[in-house]
């Protein structure tokens, strides 16, 4: 005799809580770079500069360049936000989107820019800083 499959509502219940938790965060934080996209860039130039991880000769560039990426990731669907992320996704236990996000940029774009001499330090390095900026614990608008 078959056994009848009763589906754990309960625990239904909870992966969608979590799910809209985790949805509701992401959008929060797209938001918020969105209304803060120039004054994000200025400060995420200023830091990579102050640390020597980025070197430059045309420091407006940069933030220009730092800016762009930033409406990029505020138009991007998830998809493409997944995708740019995916090599980096394993850099630090459970990491921020949007600093990952930036720090592929910065890694994998951002050097081949012709104002920018040399991108130093490690990918670990460079996301720490930038999460330091839009992550959880430095964003304060």
């Amino acid at each position: 005799m078959a056994r009848e499959f009763f589906p754990n509502l309960r625990e239904d219940r909870i992966v969608s809580r979590l799910d809209s938790s985790k949805d509701h965060s992401r959008d929060r934080t797209i938001q918020q770079i969105r209304s803060n996209i120039d004054e994000l860039g200025n400060r995420l130039a200023q830091k990579l500069l102050d640390s020597g991880n980025v070197v430059t000769t045309n420091r407006p560039e940069l933030v220009n360049q730092l800016c762009a990426c930033l409406r990029k990731l505020v138009s991007s669907e998830d998809f493409d936000i997944n995708y740019q992320i995916a090599p980096f996704r394993n850099l630090v236990p459970s990491p921020n989107f949007a600093s990952l996000f930036m720090t592929a940029f910065i890694v994998e774009t951002l050097i081949h820019h012709p104002s920018i001499e040399d991108i130093y330090g490690t990918d670990e390095e460079i996301y720490l800083e930038v999460d330091s900026i839009l992550g959880r614990q430095g964003f304060s608008g």
